[in-house]
Protein backbone atom coordinates (compact mmCIF):
# COMPACT_ATOMS: atom_id res chain seq x y z
CA UNK A 1 0.00 0.00 0.00
CA UNK A 2 1.64 3.22 -1.20
CA UNK A 3 2.31 5.94 1.75
CA UNK A 4 -0.16 8.78 2.48
CA UNK A 5 0.53 12.45 1.83
CA UNK A 6 0.47 13.31 5.09
CA UNK A 7 3.05 10.73 6.58
CA UNK A 8 5.61 11.76 3.70
CA UNK A 9 4.84 15.31 4.99
CA UNK A 10 5.65 13.86 8.34
CA UNK A 11 9.02 12.64 6.70
CA UNK A 12 9.47 15.62 5.77
CA UNK A 13 9.46 17.58 8.98
CA UNK A 14 11.93 15.12 10.57
CA UNK A 15 14.60 14.80 7.79
CA UNK A 16 16.54 17.88 8.91
CA UNK A 17 17.07 15.35 11.77
CA UNK A 18 18.83 13.00 9.68
CA UNK A 19 22.45 13.15 10.91
CA UNK A 20 21.37 12.08 14.39
CA UNK A 21 19.21 8.97 12.58
CA UNK A 22 22.87 8.19 10.87
CA UNK A 23 24.25 8.50 14.18
CA UNK A 24 21.75 6.22 16.24
CA UNK A 25 23.11 3.63 13.51
CA UNK A 26 26.33 3.08 15.29
CA UNK A 27 24.43 1.84 18.39
CA UNK A 28 25.10 -1.44 18.61
CA UNK A 29 21.75 -2.95 18.95
CA UNK A 30 19.91 -0.79 17.36
CA UNK A 31 22.01 -0.11 14.72
CA UNK A 32 21.20 -3.93 13.62
CA UNK A 33 17.78 -3.58 13.73
CA UNK A 34 18.01 -0.14 11.26
CA UNK A 35 20.02 -2.03 9.20
CA UNK A 36 17.52 -4.99 8.72
CA UNK A 37 14.86 -2.20 8.55
CA UNK A 38 16.12 -0.05 6.27
CA UNK A 39 19.38 -0.66 4.69
CA UNK A 40 19.15 -4.35 4.18
CA UNK A 41 19.94 -5.80 0.35
CA UNK A 42 21.54 -2.59 -0.51
CA UNK A 43 23.29 -2.11 -3.49
CA UNK A 44 24.22 1.91 -4.54
CA UNK A 45 26.99 3.44 -7.03
CA UNK A 46 27.86 6.90 -7.23
CA UNK A 47 28.40 7.60 -10.94
CA UNK A 48 30.98 10.60 -11.32
CA UNK A 49 29.98 13.63 -13.52
CA UNK A 50 30.85 12.73 -17.50
CA UNK A 51 32.75 15.76 -17.86
CA UNK A 52 35.45 14.90 -14.69
CA UNK A 53 36.11 11.35 -16.21
CA UNK A 54 39.77 10.62 -17.81
CA UNK A 55 39.64 7.42 -19.29
CA UNK A 56 43.34 6.02 -18.98
CA UNK A 57 42.82 3.32 -22.04
CA UNK A 58 43.40 2.48 -25.47
CA UNK A 59 40.72 2.95 -27.28
CA UNK A 60 40.63 2.09 -31.39
CA UNK A 61 38.06 4.99 -32.21
CA UNK A 62 36.93 8.34 -30.38
CA UNK A 63 32.87 6.55 -30.76
CA UNK A 64 34.62 3.94 -28.34
CA UNK A 65 34.40 6.25 -25.44
CA UNK A 66 31.71 5.24 -22.39
CA UNK A 67 30.46 7.73 -19.79
CA UNK A 68 29.08 7.20 -16.48
CA UNK A 69 25.89 8.34 -17.39
CA UNK A 70 25.65 5.04 -19.72
CA UNK A 71 24.74 3.49 -16.93
CA UNK A 72 21.80 5.46 -16.43
CA UNK A 73 20.67 5.16 -19.87
CA UNK A 74 20.66 1.64 -19.85
CA UNK A 75 18.62 1.09 -17.09
CA UNK A 76 15.91 3.42 -18.63
CA UNK A 77 16.03 1.81 -21.87
CA UNK A 78 15.50 -1.67 -20.58
CA UNK A 79 12.70 -0.29 -17.90
CA UNK A 80 9.45 -1.09 -18.25
CA UNK A 81 7.77 1.61 -16.01
CA UNK A 82 9.38 5.13 -15.77
CA UNK A 83 8.22 7.36 -12.62
CA UNK A 84 9.47 11.11 -11.76
CA UNK A 85 9.14 12.38 -8.27
CA UNK A 86 7.77 15.78 -8.49
CA UNK A 87 10.55 17.30 -5.78
CA UNK A 88 13.41 16.15 -4.28
CA UNK A 89 12.23 15.13 -0.44
CA UNK A 90 15.90 16.12 0.28
CA UNK A 91 16.31 19.42 -0.81
CA UNK A 92 12.80 20.59 -0.04
CA UNK A 93 13.16 19.62 3.54
CA UNK A 94 16.32 21.28 3.95
CA UNK A 95 15.00 24.69 1.70
CA UNK A 96 18.06 23.75 -0.30
CA UNK A 97 18.69 26.59 -2.58
CA UNK A 98 21.55 25.86 -4.33
CA UNK A 99 19.24 23.18 -6.92
CA UNK A 100 16.56 22.85 -7.88
CA UNK A 101 14.07 21.57 -5.31
CA UNK A 102 11.81 20.67 -8.11
CA UNK A 103 14.39 17.38 -9.66
CA UNK A 104 13.03 14.47 -8.12
CA UNK A 105 14.77 10.87 -7.97
CA UNK A 106 13.62 9.06 -11.36
CA UNK A 107 12.16 5.45 -9.83
CA UNK A 108 12.35 2.11 -12.64
CA UNK A 109 10.48 -1.06 -12.37
CA UNK A 110 7.31 -2.38 -11.82
CA UNK A 111 7.19 -1.37 -8.38
CA UNK A 112 6.79 2.33 -8.91
CA UNK A 113 2.99 1.51 -9.68
CA UNK A 114 2.73 1.04 -5.86
CA UNK A 115 3.89 4.58 -5.60
CA UNK A 116 1.32 7.37 -4.17
CA UNK A 117 0.58 8.80 -7.11
CA UNK A 118 0.45 12.36 -5.62
CA UNK A 119 4.58 12.33 -5.36
CA UNK A 120 5.14 12.08 -8.88
CA UNK A 121 3.55 10.61 -12.37
CA UNK A 122 4.19 7.79 -14.55
CA UNK A 123 6.61 9.35 -17.71
CA UNK A 124 7.87 7.83 -21.29
CA UNK A 125 11.30 6.49 -21.45
CA UNK A 126 11.72 9.65 -23.43
CA UNK A 127 10.50 12.15 -20.62
CA UNK A 128 12.97 9.50 -18.36
CA UNK A 129 16.10 10.55 -21.14
CA UNK A 130 15.32 14.42 -20.50
CA UNK A 131 14.71 14.20 -16.50
CA UNK A 132 18.01 12.91 -16.11
CA UNK A 133 19.86 14.99 -18.60
CA UNK A 134 18.52 18.42 -17.08
CA UNK A 135 19.37 17.21 -13.86
CA UNK A 136 23.19 16.77 -14.97
CA UNK A 137 22.89 20.03 -16.22
CA UNK A 138 21.51 21.55 -13.11
CA UNK A 139 25.21 19.87 -11.73
CA UNK A 140 23.45 17.36 -9.87
CA UNK A 141 25.09 13.91 -9.51
CA UNK A 142 23.26 10.57 -9.91
CA UNK A 143 23.26 7.58 -6.84
CA UNK A 144 21.68 4.20 -8.65
CA UNK A 145 20.92 1.26 -7.43
CA UNK A 146 18.85 -0.82 -4.78
CA UNK A 147 17.82 1.08 -1.80
CA UNK A 148 15.88 -0.33 0.39
CA UNK A 149 15.04 3.29 2.45
CA UNK A 150 13.32 3.93 -0.78
CA UNK A 151 10.79 1.10 -0.49
CA UNK A 152 10.17 1.77 3.41
CA UNK A 153 9.14 5.32 2.85
CA UNK A 154 7.21 4.82 -0.42
CA UNK A 155 5.14 1.70 0.97
CA UNK A 156 6.67 -0.66 -1.90
CA UNK A 157 7.04 -4.60 -1.33
CA UNK A 158 8.83 -5.37 -4.52
CA UNK A 159 12.44 -4.16 -3.29
CA UNK A 160 13.99 -6.09 -6.28
CA UNK A 161 11.62 -4.29 -9.08
CA UNK A 162 12.37 -1.04 -8.08
CA UNK A 163 15.95 0.91 -8.64
CA UNK A 164 16.23 4.15 -7.62
CA UNK A 165 18.22 7.10 -9.84
CA UNK A 166 19.05 9.60 -6.81
CA UNK A 167 19.57 13.16 -8.36
CA UNK A 168 21.71 14.50 -5.77
CA UNK A 169 23.50 17.24 -4.13
CA UNK A 170 25.64 14.71 -2.05
CA UNK A 171 24.84 12.71 0.25
CA UNK A 172 25.94 14.40 3.83
CA UNK A 173 25.65 12.18 6.34
CA UNK A 174 27.46 9.17 5.08
CA UNK A 175 29.78 10.28 7.89
CA UNK A 176 27.75 9.69 10.49
CA UNK A 177 26.36 6.40 9.58
CA UNK A 178 27.34 2.92 10.93
CA UNK A 179 30.78 1.80 8.49
CA UNK A 180 29.16 -1.41 7.97
CA UNK A 181 25.84 0.90 6.56
CA UNK A 182 28.23 2.89 4.49
CA UNK A 183 30.16 0.69 2.86
CA UNK A 184 26.58 -0.56 0.69
CA UNK A 185 27.28 2.96 -1.09
CA UNK A 186 30.34 2.66 -3.23
CA UNK A 187 32.38 4.21 -6.24
CA UNK A 188 31.70 2.76 -10.43
CA UNK A 189 34.20 -0.62 -10.12
CA UNK A 190 37.05 0.27 -12.59
CA UNK A 191 37.41 4.00 -11.29
CA UNK A 192 39.77 5.56 -9.44
CA UNK A 193 40.88 8.89 -7.74
CA UNK A 194 44.92 9.80 -7.88
CA UNK A 195 45.87 13.55 -6.89
CA UNK A 196 48.92 14.07 -8.73
CA UNK A 197 51.76 16.11 -8.47
CA UNK A 198 50.18 19.60 -9.17
CA UNK A 199 49.36 19.67 -5.80
CA UNK A 200 50.50 22.50 -4.07
CA UNK A 201 48.34 21.52 -0.62
CA UNK A 202 45.57 24.51 -1.03
CA UNK A 203 43.49 22.30 1.44
CA UNK A 204 40.01 23.27 -1.55
CA UNK A 205 39.22 19.55 -1.56
CA UNK A 206 39.10 18.97 1.81
CA UNK A 207 36.48 20.96 2.10
CA UNK A 208 34.86 19.82 -1.59
CA UNK A 209 34.78 16.69 -0.54
CA UNK A 210 31.57 15.72 1.49
CA UNK A 211 32.49 12.41 3.35
CA UNK A 212 35.62 13.92 5.18
CA UNK A 213 37.83 11.55 2.95
CA UNK A 214 40.59 13.61 2.31
CA UNK A 215 43.30 14.77 4.22
CA UNK A 216 46.61 17.23 4.13
CA UNK A 217 49.83 15.66 4.86
CA UNK A 218 53.03 17.35 4.70
CA UNK A 219 51.44 19.83 2.03
CA UNK A 220 50.16 17.36 0.15
CA UNK A 221 46.44 16.18 -0.13
CA UNK A 222 45.88 12.30 0.41
CA UNK A 223 42.41 10.38 -0.55
CA UNK A 224 41.84 7.25 2.03
CA UNK A 225 40.54 4.63 0.83
CA UNK A 226 36.65 5.42 1.45
CA UNK A 227 36.44 7.44 -1.88
CA UNK A 228 33.08 7.37 -3.62
CA UNK A 229 34.57 8.45 -6.64
CA UNK A 230 31.86 11.37 -7.05
CA UNK A 231 34.66 13.70 -8.71
CA UNK A 232 33.31 16.42 -6.58
CA UNK A 233 37.39 17.06 -5.85
CA UNK A 234 38.04 16.94 -9.21
CA UNK A 235 35.78 19.96 -10.49
CA UNK A 236 36.63 22.00 -6.98
CA UNK A 237 40.65 21.77 -7.44
CA UNK A 238 41.74 25.21 -8.54
CA UNK A 239 45.06 23.26 -10.26
CA UNK A 240 43.53 20.62 -12.04
CA UNK A 241 45.61 18.67 -9.58
CA UNK A 242 43.30 15.74 -8.98
CA UNK A 243 42.12 13.08 -12.16
CA UNK A 244 39.15 10.65 -11.66
CA UNK A 245 40.26 7.84 -13.99
CA UNK A 246 38.79 4.86 -15.57
CA UNK A 247 41.51 2.43 -16.46
CA UNK A 248 39.18 -0.52 -17.21
CA UNK A 249 37.36 -0.88 -20.72
CA UNK A 250 34.29 -2.46 -19.01
CA UNK A 251 33.88 -0.20 -16.20
CA UNK A 252 30.68 1.03 -17.54
CA UNK A 253 29.45 -2.79 -18.50
CA UNK A 254 30.33 -3.77 -15.04
CA UNK A 255 28.82 -1.97 -12.91
CA UNK A 256 25.34 -2.49 -15.31
CA UNK A 257 25.95 -6.00 -14.80
CA UNK A 258 26.69 -5.55 -10.91
CA UNK A 259 23.27 -3.53 -10.48
CA UNK A 260 21.28 -6.20 -12.71
CA UNK A 261 22.17 -9.09 -10.21
CA UNK A 262 19.64 -7.47 -7.29
CA UNK A 263 17.29 -5.50 -9.45
CA UNK A 264 15.29 -6.55 -12.24
CA UNK A 265 13.81 -3.24 -14.34
CA UNK A 266 12.73 -5.00 -16.94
Amino acid sequence: MSRPIWLVKLIEIGFPQRFLFARLTRVKILGRVLDRWLFEGDDIMYLPRDRVVSVDINLDTSDQLVLPSQVVHHFIETAGYHWIMNFCICRESSKCKDYPQNMGCLFLGKAVLGINPKLGRIVTREEAHEHVRKCREAGLFHLVGRNKLDTVWLGIKQGDQLLTICNCCLWRFIPDIAPHIARKVTKMPGVQVEVTDACIGCGTCVSACFINNIKQINGHSVIGDGCLGCGNCVEACPNHAIKLIANDRQYVGNSIERLARVINVA
